[in-house]
């Protein structure tokens, strides 16, 4: 364990032990419940080394501990190794199981301890109902602050607003919406904590946070007036001007706390459980009743409209020619040596910023070559590059946030000779692949149906794999956007037409390789029957599939007749956006099999 660590946990266990908290639980958040965090929330990397982006530490007097799901079961063992920490794998990706594990360790009338203002109320109160019916005592407590010294700044980027011209509706247009949900909630006040809702509902965006275009800020809303907790030094004047002229008062962003203190008690406050800490909520007046709900600009903006809608296919062009150069450049380069992960990665980030409207990478790309793409979150040594060689598989998951879109896509390239397990693992990530995005399903369905088609090519040969099949995408915002997800779990949010996924099977042999491949997918009306209505997928993402490694025989004719039209539509529509070379490049790569 690197010195300035040990010595954090060493300060931190002084801390409980004069504090009299037998546990201390650090969640992956902050007071927005972002899953990307600013640096200055970033407190489990800081104490414990891991870098993932989902987790939940657990501190005792002889124990130390993460709890986090598959995603991330290699890369903590590998950050953890000669360390005091330990991997706590988890069985269900999202719930506190942390806390069973605690409720036989620790006896009744003993203290847990976490930061009220990190916290999701959701998770807090689960937390309470189990601890309190054994008896254990549960406070707040802001030791992390006091154990970590030189600890970052709150970011102070700047922000801007986007014109309609790319989000296709107004302020307003959006807070009456959001009215009229509150309305029907019968509520009084929505108070609006998560940054990527913020961001939508007052078309704004900034660069807080790493990959994410948000800006720190609350919202408070209600029938008279509409509250923008920012700091207003990050916008121009011009924006402020534009703000204003929607009836959104701008206030400080430290000042939230004072105007929910001085709420009318009969007020009814609309909150999201999931995307609200417990300490926003600290000084309210008991008296205010609480009414908990998804966010309704949460479900508004994962349906995009139609001038949202095409400038994501124009974004899908553009990013798909960085795409097809990249892959030229990395077949031409990868054979002369030199080339590594990160100069791989730092190519396709330079091309993509080419594009006058790219503003950042929408993720940290995930550029693995052989054994390393076996790790699905994985992120290259700057440090100790790996050199791509010409042989094997190399994965390469990427996006780009655009003003006019986001981006995600997955593709794996063959760099030379495949063994016959990497090309029949290969053939059935894609058989899975073209499953998914190819299915026609009835309205009301959920994100649970979706994962377990695409799933059936490997299910069918004893494989599978640990991560979900998809996640919705935002409009030049989150590339993790919600409410719809599609894995195993139960989430009771229906798929409907204009919902933005993507579709990303994979398969992973620790040591060996791994293979995913990822398109984004509109969903969109298909047809009227007897039966009900019927919606299928429009594949957005423009890259061409590598058919290299792929065994004909192990692919129906429906699923070899979907690839051949794939790839002669991303040739189709890029072709006249290329050079003479690129295009003769392009035309042999997407030829039929």
């Amino acid at each position: 364990m690197q010195p300035d660590r040990t010595l954090a946990l060493k300060h931190l266990r002084e801390l409980m032990k004069r504090d009299g908290i037998d546990a201390m639980i650090v969640p992956s958040s902050d007071p927005h419940v972002s899953e990307y965090l600013p640096q200055c929330y970033r407190y489990i990397s800081w104490l414990s080394g891991f870098t993932g982006s989902a987790g939940t530490l657990v501190i005792t007097t002889d124990f130390a501990g993460l709890w986090t799901d598959s995603r991330y079961f290699s890369q903590a063992e590998a950050e953890f190794k000669d360390t005091e920490w330990e991997l706590v794998p988890l069985a269900v990706q999202g719930r506190p199981e942390y806390v069973d594990w605690l409720l036989q360790r620790i006896d009744a009338e003993r203290s847990i301890a976490f930061d009220f203002q990190v916290m999701p109320l959701l998770i807090d109160k689960e937390i309470n109902m189990k601890c309190h019916a054994k008896g254990l005592q549960v406070k707040h407590s802001d030791i992390l602050n006091q154990a970590w010294t030189n600890r970052p700044e709150l970011p102070a980027e700047k922000a801007y607003c986007i014109s309609e011209d790319l989000c296709g509706e107004s302020i307003a247009d959006k807070l009456s919406r959001i009215r009229s949900a509150i309305k029907q909630a019968g509520a009084s006040y929505h108070l609006i904590s998560s940054l990527d809702d913020i961001a939508w509902t007052f078309n704004i965006r900034g660069a807080d946070i790493s990959y994410n275009p948000v800006v720190l800020a609350f919202a408070l809303i209600g029938s008279d007036e509409v509250l923008l907790f920012v700091d207003e030094e990050k916008f121009a004047e011009g924006d402020i001007r534009r703000l204003k002229a929607s009836g959104v008062q701008l206030r400080s962003y430290s000042s939230l706390q004072m105007h929910l203190k001085g709420l009318a008690a009969s007020s009814v406050l609309l909150i999201d459980p999931q995307r609200t800490a417990k300490g926003t909520l600290t000084n309210l007046d008991r008296s205010i009743k609480i009414v908990e709900s998804t966010n309704p600009s949460t479900l508004f903006k994962a349906v995009k409209n139609r001038i949202e809608l095409d400038n994501i296919l124009t974004v899908m062009r553009n990013d798909g020619v960085a795409l097809v150069r990249f892959f030229r450049w990395l077949e031409k380069e990868v054979p002369s040596g030199g080339i590594t992960e990160v100069s791989a990665a730092g190519k396709l980030t330079e091309l993509r910023a080419q594009n006058p409207n790219f503003v950042s990478n929408s993720f940290a790309p995930i550029s693995a070559y052989g054994p390393n793409g076996a790790l699905p979150h994985y992120r290259p040594d700057e440090e100790n590059p790996v050199v791509l060689k010409d042989y094997g598989l190399y994965l390469v998951d990427s996006g780009g946030q655009y003003l006019d879109g986001t981006t995600d896509v997955t593709r794996v390239i063959p760099l030379g000779r495949l063994s016959n397990e990497e090309m029949v693992d290969y053939t059935l990530v894609l058989k899975a692949m073209v499953e998914g995005c190819s299915t026609i399903y009835p309205k009301g369905t959920r994100g649970y149906q979706i994962d377990a088609i695409t799933r059936k090519p490997l299910w069918d040969q004893s494989r599978d794999y640990g991560h979900g099949t998809g996640h919705g995408v935002g409009f030049f915002l989150n590339v993790h956007e919600g409410p719809h997800v599609f894995n195993k779990s139960n989430v009771a949010i229906e798929i409907e037409p204009g919902m933005v996924t993507s579709i990303e099977p994979g398969l992973y042999r620790p040591g060996k390789y791994g293979i995913r491949i990822e398109n984004l997918v509109l969903s969109v009306p298909y047809i009227k029957s007897e039966f009900g209505e019927f919606y299928s997928f429009e594949t957005l993402t423009l890259a061409p599939i590598d058919t290299r490694p792929v065994i004909k025989g192990m692919l129906e004719k429906r699923h070899i007749d979907w690839i051949n039209s794939y790839n002669k539509n991303v040739y189709t529509i890029l072709s006249s956006l290329l050079t003479d070379e690129e295009r003769g490049w392009l035309r042999k790569k997407t030829m039929e099999i």
